[in-house]
């Protein structure tokens, strides 16, 4: 439905976007001015502990300068409530007292169509459960109750009984004046090509309505109830009212619970969305047994930013989960993604509950991959790398998939970490080659060669710091490029190895990582080790990348923000450029003693001056950031996604 910019601007005018923000923030004191409709709050949308988002009632805009989230009235209700644009208009237009305009006679036209077959399922609904708490329905609820169903949970989801007769439903429906043409449209009768009588879809399952955002019933879920029956599962057909591709089972039910939680968890069958929801995960939704669809993807973050897949660990788990991949990667978009959790081989989400409880199924998801990890995983494991070919082949899939990536900046950001990542596994390989063919070897774990090349320095840690940062964070590198590759380092192989990095980030898409590794001699190899890898097989090297950088900054095994990283990499670089500049004023000082002219005395005092301001500059942001690391040691850990 389209709406006239007037009858919008009405609803502003009427309602203040303060009032509607409140509701899911809390204004900071300190900054916030009411008078000039000025307000300040930590984000709604991101996790964050100063305030850095902005509502300005005069303009009714929201911004926030922390993750970029921007909009007014509308844009604010569709996204903290999961609702589509015409449903926030209808919602804040009911608020404000603004009467919307009929829609035209074929759109109206349309939704009473669609009006009549809601009523139709709501009749057949109604069937169903009088069957189930019947005679014929002893069998039906047998099932449910060998499934630990509550009373109330069967309430809640109306479960029913379709009684295995070809016409039951049919005849229940006719009796009250429903057409037949109406019932097959409504995808509960089926009428053959041939000219036969209809016949009901659904026959001896157990019934599960399928509701729309709304609450109404569109369509079912059929569960056979047979040893051997097939289909296990039948879902009613597309209908105008039902869209497989876009819903999502237990929506209406999880979306506000998601939204208090900023948690979603999402799971295959709706018989385990059920069971958690009945266990106290209230944030869990379904797709309905079919593979994800870019609609699904885009639903899901309106419940979260992160939502869990929560898939069986065994063969069909995880090749579902490949898939939901592939459709995930087109549409990711900044702050938004996905996590994947593969339950103990054997066991579903029913399953699990069961046997461990709502602890030990929280403690499974919160084991969940990032979907950064769930793709290299999947490469990875399916591929040898034992050749030139095989290497270039693994790297033109990754490059394939992450080019369907439409979000620019996403796209960029995964290349970064993959040509990195990759570089790190094609060079250990390799390493771990060379050591296999040696039968003995004076100096088996390498590390001891770099070290020997390697001249000390007083910014020998810091520069090696910088690289390591680089290495496990390439955005904050390509972030900061400039600065980056001209910085003054001190030592030979680390200004080869700021080359290399250099060389990566600035020619991304063209540079084929296993060619350039295989460029590298032994010396850069070896202080690439040092700074990422223990001497171990392939088997491990993910539990010990970085070993070394987290000894040299040993916050990071406490995941500390990524704002924080980065103040404490700009405040690494400082201490680079600061070091650089002493060495500068150091040897105009020494030329001054053989030859003092007045351009000599006027650069020694601009240095001078320079060095004075940097030093405090870093003094300060040292004091702020060790301030801020000692809250980040003594703060209890985020509480992992449930």
């Amino acid at each position: 439905m389209r709406f006239e910019p007037r009858l919008l601007d009405e609803i502003r005018a009427r309602l203040t976007l303060s009032d509607i923000v409140a509701r899911r923030v809390t204004w900071d004191r300190r900054k916030t001015q009411p008078g000039k409709g000025d307000y300040w709050a930590c984000c709604p949308f991101h996790q964050e502990k100063s305030p850095s988002f902005h509502v300005d009632d005069r303009r009714n805009r929201y911004k926030c300068f922390g993750c970029g989230a921007s909009g007014d009235h509308f844009t604010f209700v569709c996204e903290t409530e999961g609702l589509s644009f015409p449903e926030s208009v209808e919602r804040l237009a009911e608020q404000a007292g603004v009467a919307l305009p009929a829609p035209d006679p074929q759109a109206a036209k349309r939704e009473k169509k669609r009006a009549g077959l809601a009523d139709i399922c709501e009749m057949a609904a109604q069937f169903f459960q009088s069957e189930y708490a019947g005679p014929r329905g002893e069998q039906a609820r047998a099932y449910t109750a060998k499934r630990g169903l509550m009373p109330q949970t069967l309430r809640e989801f109306r479960f029913g009984y379709a009684p295995d007769s070809r016409n039951a439903l049919k005849s229940y429906l006719a009796d009250r004046d429903v057409p037949e043409t109406a019932m097959v449209e409504a995808g509960l009768v089926i009428r053959p090509d041939d000219g036969r009588p209809g016949y009901d879809r659904f026959r001896g399952r157990l019934m599960i309505p399928i509701q729309d955002d709304r609450g109404r019933v569109v369509a079912f879920g059929g569960r056979t109830l047979l040893p051997d029956g097939q289909p296990k599962y039948l879902n009613s057909p597309e209908t105008p009212l039902f869209h497989k591709g876009v819903m999502l089972f237990n929506a209406h039910r999880a979306r506000e619970p998601a939204f208090k939680t900023g948690e979603a968890v999402v799971v295959e069958g709706y018989l385990d969305a059920i069971a958690l929801w009945q266990a106290g995960i209230q944030h869990v939704v379904a797709s309905l047994g079919t593979a994800f669809t870019e609609d699904q993807v885009v639903r899901l973050w309106k419940f979260a930013p992160e939502p869990v897949i929560c898939f069986d660990g065994d063969a069909a788990g995880v090749s579902a989960a490949h898939r939901a991949i592939d459709r995930i990667f087109p549409v990711l978009r900044s702050g938004y993604s996905f996590q994947f959790s593969f339950l103990p081989d054997g066991m579903d989400p029913d399953d699990l509950v069961k046997e461990k409880g709502l602890d030990g199924f929280r403690q499974e998801v919160g084991k969940a991959q990032a979907l950064f990890d769930a793709v290299w995983e999947r490469e990875i494991s399916a591929s040898r790398i034992d050749t030139p070919e095989r290497k270039a082949a693994l790297e033109k899939r990754f490059d394939d998939l992450i080019g369907t990536i439409r979000d620019e900046r996403v796209r960029r950001r995964y290349q970064l970490d993959l040509k990195f990542k990759l570089s790190n596994l094609f060079f250990e390989q390799a390493r771990q080659n060379r050591r296999d063919g040696k039968k003995t070897s004076d100096n088996p774990s390498g590390l001891g060669l770099a070290r020997e090349r390697v001249a000390t320095s007083n910014a020998f840690g810091t520069e090696r710091l910088v690289l390591g940062i680089c290495m496990r964070f390439p955005h904050l590198l390509d972030r900061n490029f400039e600065r980056f590759s001209g910085l003054p380092f001190t030592n030979d192989l680390h200004l080869q190895l700021r080359d290399v990095l250099c060389r990566i980030v600035d020619d991304l898409e063209a540079a084929p990582i296993a060619q350039l590794t295989s460029s590298f001699d032994e010396p850069l190899r070896e202080i690439m080790n040092e700074m990422m890898l223990e001497t171990i097989g392939l088997q491990e090297q993910r539990k010990a990348e970085f070993s070394v950088l987290n000894h040299r900054f040993p916050l990071l095994k406490s995941n500390p923000p990524e704002d924080f990283v980065e103040a404490a990499y700009l405040h690494f670089l400082d201490q680079l450029e600061l070091n650089a500049l002493e060495e500068e004023l150091s040897g105009e000082l020494a030329n001054a003693d053989e030859q003092l002219d007045e351009n000599s005395w006027a650069r020694i005092q601009a240095l001078t001056q320079d060095l004075s301001r940097r030093r405090e500059e870093c003094a300060r942001d040292e004091a702020d950031l060790a301030e801020r690391a000692k809250k980040i040691r003594t703060s209890p850990p985020v509480a992992a996604a449930q």
